[in-house]
């Protein structure tokens, strides 16, 4: 990792469930030496396979809260009955040493750094079609089919926030998506900015969706 003289740029990344949002990071992370990762914390116990420090710091109410009274996150939401939250420690080290900084989040969290730090590079990223985020969504197998239908109605509450980020990425092929997401971030470019058209497409897809697993959900019962 490399030691830049001029201060390290804020990187906001969220997007959809499926679209592979942890595997272009980690690409990003490997191809280019100028990235650190901020791991998020969380009060939801850690799933199989996950490692405390390393995908999540895991800690209980009592450590998070007091943490929130500290002033010690960036940004820090609540969902599904847990807390997840930045920790600023690290962010501001890192970005101190000009080196740019990734924060991996949800909609809520990134909304509230874009207000905090407008000069933050936020970046939505998405599969081409809604279609596609459900194939992955079932391809991963990881998932009940209620489980992935909630991820769907989600979507779109989060979708309605697309316009709100600086680009959006098609994580289409992983070579070109890792490509445009460093090219953003090193220049910021016109490239990717928001289209409305595609964001119309898109929550019509979900809809449709939605209302297709709805009727198979309702056959089966």
């Amino acid at each position: 990792m490399i030691h830049r003289k001029q201060k390290g740029k804020l990187v906001v990344i969220s997007g959809f469930s499926g679209v592979g949002k942890g595997t272009v990071v980690k690409r990003l992370m490997e191809d280019y030496d100028h990235y650190a990762l901020s791991v998020s914390m969380t009060t939801r116990k850690p799933r199989e396979n996950e490692v405390h420090g390393v995908h999540y710091y895991f800690v209980g109410d009592e450590e998070f809260e007091k943490m929130i009274a500290e002033d010690g996150f960036l940004e820090h939401a609540g969902y599904v009955g847990h807390y997840y939250g930045t920790p600023k420690a690290f962010v501001e080290k890192m970005l101190e040493k000009g080196i740019d900084v990734i924060l991996e989040i949800e909609v809520q969290g990134a909304m509230q750094i874009k207000e905090k730090f407008p000069e933050a590079v936020t970046v939505f990223i998405t599969t081409p079609s809604a279609q596609e985020m459900e194939n992955r969504l079932e391809g991963r197998k990881t998932e009940t089919a209620e489980q992935i239908s909630g991820r769907f109605d989600r979507a779109v509450d989060e979708a309605e926030c697309m316009d709100k980020y600086d680009y959006v990425v098609v994580n289409d092929k992983l070579d070109e998506c890792v490509r445009q997401l460093e090219r953003i971030i090193s220049q910021k470019p016109d490239e990717h900015r928001f289209n409305p058209a595609f964001k119309k497409r898109f929550v019509k897809e979900l809809h449709e969706i939605i209302a297709k697993r709805a009727a198979k959900k309702a056959e089966k019962e």
